[in-house]
């Protein structure tokens, strides 16, 4: 069965609607998907010896590595599933509350608009 056409999903008939239909691979670096975390990884670059448990474990390829070694965290991708975390026995990587890092982010935004009215 040939794939219908997304863009006119409303209008398909209850016949057009794929069964069994697999999309193609390898699409999910053209998705944000992090988006939905309550959970991120904090690495801590210092405690990092690049064993790359991390980056074998990850599901979701979110282990960020240049010449073997690794150099952070895709965010845009990373679930927060904690996978990482557990696997690391150098205590590299942590968790802390996504709402953390939104209000750190936003008393910063705050800080920098504060400063330009200042100037």
């Amino acid at each position: 069965m040939k794939m219908p056409a997304l863009d006119t999903f409303d209008e398909w008939t209850p016949e057009e609607i794929p069964t069994g239909f697999v999309a193609n691979a390898g699409t999910a670096d053209q998705y944000v998907t992090g988006g939905w975390r309550s959970m991120r990884p904090v690495w801590f670059k210092d405690n990092c010896v690049s064993c790359m448990m991390c980056f074998l474990a990850c599901p979701d390829s979110s282990i960020e590595v240049e010449d073997g070694k690794m150099v952070g965290i895709d965010y845009d991708h990373c679930k927060g599933c904690g996978v990482c975390v557990h696997e690391c026995r150098f205590k590299a990587l942590d968790f802390i509350r996504e709402e953390e890092v939104v209000h750190e982010e936003e008393e910063e935004i705050a800080s920098v608009i504060e400063k330009a009215k200042e100037a």
